[in-house]
């Protein structure tokens, strides 16, 4: 069943495509939790409580082009995972101003560099940016979105997404150049 079709079933309650809907993007959909929670048990409750929210208004959902669904689905899991933050003072979203970029260029190490790097530091360092920086660096580097996509989720300026990532991106190697020029520790969480 097309997207269209499958998000009709389920506005008007048709239980078998709600399964469906569940099945083919839970746990696409559980791996972008997974990435704003706290832990593992708050990553299933914003996914659960994203999904009783997509069944609810639904309705609401234009399809656009092919994988169009899942972004409006994601686009409600991360309202949700925002507002909850916010609820809990642990998010101040701060996506960069382009203007603050001017001058600042990155001096990226190079592969074998970062490949000596463990994974686990990498992971460190990734959840101790910014969190609108490392919201569009996940959004852009797993979840493989472009700006324009990533513009429309957070509903932001294109130019934003881009100078957002280029700034966690400048963050990550300095970071990184500190762990190899360091006592190659990483930043904890």
């Amino acid at each position: 069943m097309d997207e269209q079709e499958l998000a009709s079933r389920c506005h008007r309650g048709d239980n078998a495509a709600r399964r469906e809907l569940y099945e083919t993007y839970g746990s696409r959909l559980l791996s972008l939790c997974r990435r704003y929670a706290v832990d593992a048990a708050d990553a299933e409750d914003l996914m659960q409580d994203s999904f009783v929210k997509i069944f609810r208004v639904i309705g609401r959902f234009r399809w656009t082009r092919p994988g169009s669904l899942y972004s409006w689905m994601a686009r409600v899991a991360l309202n949700l995972a925002f507002d909850s933050a916010r609820k809990r003072k642990r998010i101040a979203r701060d996506l960069v101003d382009v203007d603050g970029l001017k001058g600042e260029v990155a001096d990226e190490p190079d592969y074998e560099q970062t490949a000596s790097v463990p994974a686990e530091a990498i992971h460190r360092m990734i959840a101790a940016l910014p969190d609108g920086y490392r919201t569009v660096f996940e959004l852009y580097c797993f979840e493989e979105l472009s700006h324009k996509e990533i513009a429309d989720l957070l509903g932001i300026k294109e130019k934003s997404s881009s100078a957002s990532l280029a700034r966690a991106r400048a963050i990550l190697a300095r970071s990184i150049r500190q762990y190899l020029d360091g006592d190659g520790t990483a930043p904890a969480q």
